[in-house]
């Protein structure tokens, strides 16, 4: 089934395109987007429907139901596309039971595709992906971004603040290069040594993490407890840069 997803959201992407000129409202933005999003969103559907016929679909991720659901977001880093901007990726994941089974992400502008299965490995164009190999923090390149609407859950933007000025203090470099869920599997693969979010964001993490972990990323909340779907942080890095994430996050002033 792998495949069959894999080859879906390749075919269905390439029929994305960016706005002549970016958005000039927030009204004109949501418009745009909505052009975008929506027809694609009802490709997928309709595409994944025929090999899952009885699954679910989720639009928003709560109170997720039994057995097997869909979790698709068509654009993770729609706000770059609709810039103008090449940095989004395509999302499907499957959940069995409330847990991520199957994950595809794929950016068109790359031309890449990530992809993994609960308990069969995480792969890059069909080639397995691993972790990075450093040990320390002074080399490492981390990232880290916002949930949507960020306002929305209270106390977030502060504590993405803070955490920032920690980690700058500690790292190579941060950066924020676009789709979530994207930058989660550039961690998996080894192009990222660890990314880091406040806020509940489960729609774009729970495909991404099931990749991260399949890759053997160590995948928690930044406090080190198991990441959940309703958990208000999140935390993949490599095993051996892990506790060293942990401790630079509870120095956060």
């Amino acid at each position: 089934m792998l495949k069959s997803v894999i080859d879906i959201v390749e075919t269905l992407a390439t029929g994305v395109r960016a706005p002549e000129r970016p958005p000039a409202s927030l009204g004109e933005l949501a418009t745009t987007f909505s052009a975008i999003d929506d027809p694609l969103a009802a490709s997928l559907r309709a595409a994944l429907a025929e090999i899952r016929p009885d699954a679910g679909w989720v639009d928003e991720f709560e109170d997720v139901p039994g057995g097997e659901v869909w979790v698709v977001d068509a654009l993770d880093g729609a706000v770059q596309l609709v810039q103008g901007l090449p940095q989004y990726c395509v999302t499907v994941t499957l959940l069995r039971d409330g847990e991520a089974e199957l994950a595809v992400l794929h950016s068109p502008w790359l031309g890449e595709t990530y992809s993994a299965t609960r308990g069969g490995g995480a792969w890059r164009n069909g080639t397995p992906i691993s972790p990075s190999r450093k040990t320390s923090l002074d080399a490492a390149v981390a990232a880290t971004s916002q949930p949507p609407f960020v306002t929305r859950q209270p106390g977030v933007s502060a504590a993405a603040g803070r955490s920032l000025t920690a980690v700058l203090d500690e790292v190579a470099a941060v950066r924020n290069l676009g789709p979530t869920s994207w930058q989660v599997a550039d961690v998996a693969a080894g192009r990222l040594d660890f990314f880091w979010q406040y806020g509940r964001d489960a729609t774009n993490l729970v495909g991404a993490a099931l990749i991260a972990r399949e890759a053997g990323a160590v995948v928690t909340t930044t406090d080190g407890t198991p990441w959940t779907p309703t958990s208000p942080s999140f935390l993949a890095a490599t095993p051996t840069l892990h506790p060293l994430a942990l401790t630079t996050l509870a120095q956060k002033p």
